[in-house]
């Protein structure tokens, strides 16, 4: 029960990881870029309108959800799987660094950009832009950094558990192996009682 325990919360932590992880490198080298070619008006609409968007149930649920499989996985393995341990922690570690940056920078920039108010009410588009733009970039591509390095680190921890699993499944349970068992060799039958007369000469 607790390997599949193991492999049930380990694969969670990987999967989404993985999707929080393709998540900011789409912004990184896509959706920002991207809105850095726009004008001052399109990029505040866009990005007010994104940071609102996001907000929901799939989004906290993979965000959240890696770091709690990834605390539940390396739980499960501190007493069996030391060979695995130690990769789910390094996961744990970057992947809490995404969070950290997250929480402290990318959030908060985005509640600032949300208090500049509706376009019609912005004075000056570009000193709102200037004021989130860079930083924001910025952070986003060390926490993307970061959670692809977790993701990297799971999917190799969840290979390790694959490989250890299928060891101790593949081997032989006690009693077996040699010297124990039934042998292999044919069993000796006794042949039919000698005669008078045909035992050999000397």
């Amino acid at each position: 029960m607790i390997k599949i325990l193991q492999t049930v919360s380990l694969l969670a932590a990987t999967v989404t990881t993985g999707l929080m992880a393709g998540l900011f490198a789409a912004f990184a080298y896509a959706v920002m870029p991207g809105l850095g070619r726009s004008h001052d008006r399109t990029f505040v609409e866009a990005m007010q309108k994104i940071n609102v968007a996001i907000i929901n149930g799939w989004f906290m649920f993979c965000f959240l959800g890696g770091l709690l499989f990834t605390i539940v996985a390396l739980v499960l393995h501190l007493r069996s799987g030391q060979e695995v341990l130690p990769w789910i922690i390094a996961g744990f570690v970057l992947y809490a660094v995404m969070f950290v940056v997250t929480s402290a920078v990318n959030v908060p920039l985005n509640d600032q950009l949300a208090k500049a108010g509706h376009l019609g009410s912005v004075t000056d588009l570009a000193a709102v832009r200037q004021a989130f733009e860079s930083r924001w970039v910025t952070w986003n591509i060390v926490r993307a950094v970061a959670n692809i390095a977790a993701f990297a680190v799971l999917t190799w921890a969840l290979v390790l558990h694959g490989r250890v699993t299928a060891t101790a499944t593949a081997a032989p349970g006690p009693g077996v192996g040699p010297g124990h068992g039934v042998s292999a060799a044919a069993p000796h039958l006794p042949g039919p009682p000698a005669r008078y007369g045909d035992s050999p000469a000397f």
